[in-house]
């Protein structure tokens, strides 16, 4: 048997090992980050394609309901037109022709808003204003609707209070923003509508108010129902408030005349629109 031993020794025994291990380490990591990286893609490409899915069948959602009121408007001027009554009073018939004139022109500046918002939001749309009495604006937009109105056994309530009225706007793009909003009142209100219109002034502005008492809305809603697309669900796909494009564009054309609109709304308590316009002095 033999006296002898033979010692290793290993003074770098961890620094040796751990140098040893790295290489296979860093690379697993690696190819882990691919792995994690390339299912993050995948995902996020996945969950695009779904909101853009979502856009496009709001988009012809939003766009249906956009033509849903001048096409009433068209239908009921129609019926009225062929009441053998109504035919034979010329003044009457021009009335109905006139408003299904207006109406289909509002369907054609429908069409358009998807244009103008773009156009708005890249500021290439020049919109010429000049001073008006905006009472006058608001009683031709509550024109544009009156005959919904009287189908739907509702009643338009004017409280113009504002004394000083006088704003700088452009009359087609004004009168589109608060026929949008009349609309609104309308379509969202379960039984005969009753919506009041108030005009006062504070300071040197003008407020128009715009109250229903219709569904209402959440807080969340109102706080999301001017942007594009927005729609509140409820359980009903067509129980919704908002119009989409509509209100987008009512945001932008009030905002493009130097005022703000903002909503108060409590649900099943009806909503009151309110577009703040600064005066001309």
């Amino acid at each position: 048997m033999s006296k002898y031993q033979l010692l290793v020794g290993f003074p770098h025994k961890s620094k040796f090992v751990f140098s040893s291990l790295i290489g296979i380490t860093s690379l697993s990591l690696l190819f882990t980050l691919v792995i994690v990286l390339t299912y993050s893609s995948a995902l996020n490409q996945l969950i695009k394609q779904k909101q853009i899915s979502e856009i496009k069948t709001d988009f012809i959602n939003n766009m249906t309901h956009e033509f849903k009121t001048p096409i009433a408007t068209i239908n009921l001027a129609l019926d009225a037109i062929k009441n053998p009554k109504i035919i034979e009073d010329k003044e009457k018939v021009q009335r109905y022709l006139q408003m299904i004139k207006e109406e289909n022109k509002r369907m054609h500046a429908q069409v358009e808003n998807v244009l103008r918002i773009s156009k708005l939001e890249k500021n290439e749309l020049d919109i010429s204003k000049e001073p008006r009495d905006v009472s006058e604006i608001i009683e031709d937009a509550i024109e544009h609707v009156s005959l919904i109105i009287e189908d739907r056994e509702g009643v338009i309530h004017q409280h113009f209070n504002a004394q000083r009225t006088t704003i700088l706007l452009n009359e087609v793009h004004f009168t589109n923003v608060l026929v949008n909003v009349l609309d609104n009142a309308i379509k969202y209100s379960p039984n005969a509508p009753v919506i009041d219109v108030f005009t006062e002034n504070i300071k040197d502005f003008i407020l128009i108010k715009i109250q229903d008492q219709g569904a209402g809305m959440s807080k969340v809603a109102q706080k999301k129902v001017f942007e594009k697309f927005y729609r509140e669900h409820t359980g009903d796909l067509h129980n919704v408030k908002g119009h989409g494009l509509g209100l987008a564009y009512v945001k932008q054309i009030v905002e493009d005349h130097n005022g703000q609109i903002y909503v108060e709304s409590e649900k099943g308590r009806g909503s009151t629109f309110i577009i703040k316009m600064p005066l001309i002095n």
